[in-house]
């Protein structure tokens, strides 16, 4: 579980390095009118890392889930951190009405905390017995749904990346 959550913080600063010397005027700007600003951006990484948070939390009742084969044998970070194949995000975890920059890096700092501590509490041997259902990918155990976070947190990395180029510095 370290491995993992070494793997969450990093990405996790790099994003915050990345975001916070953004002026609030250009992290709630839109680079076009179909395109996410930065503040919508950060927002959905915070609605999505809450879904997955509450799935893992309801899969505790839940009997051992049983991750296939094809899932356990291709990597998270092909499927996810990449942004060649691009998803529509569903309806659950669109960043309709994005709170200030100030708001939406709290809600995401806090949203964090708790998944690292749903994680040291349960430990590995226990993540690998729950399981989350995405829409697109199949089922991940808990490992497998911590490691998505990250994966889709640089994937969206990519994008404020390309956002800050297409709204000036």
């Amino acid at each position: 579980m370290k491995k993992e959550l070494a793997q969450l913080d990093s990405t996790h600063q790099k994003l915050l390095d990345l975001i916070s010397p953004i002026d609030d005027e250009r992290f709630g700007q839109r680079p076009a009118p179909d395109q996410w600003s930065i503040a919508e951006i950060v927002h959905h990484l915070c609605m999505v890392e809450q879904r997955v948070l509450e799935e893992l939390e309801r899969s505790l009742e839940k009997p051992a889930v049983h991750v296939g084969l094809l899932q356990r044998l291709i990597p998270v970070r092909l499927l996810v951190g990449r942004r060649v194949v691009r998803v529509k995000a569903p309806k659950t975890v669109e960043p309709l009405d994005a709170p200030s920059k100030e708001e939406a890096i709290a809600n995401y700092e806090r949203v964090r905390r708790t998944l690292k501590e749903f994680s040291a509490t349960h430990g590995r041997e226990r993540l690998q017995q729950i399981g989350i259902k995405h829409p697109f990918l199949g089922t991940f155990d808990g490992i497998g749904a911590i490691s998505f976070v990250g994966y889709h947190e640089t994937r969206h990395i990519r994008q404020i990346k390309e956002t800050i180029k297409k709204i000036g510095n």
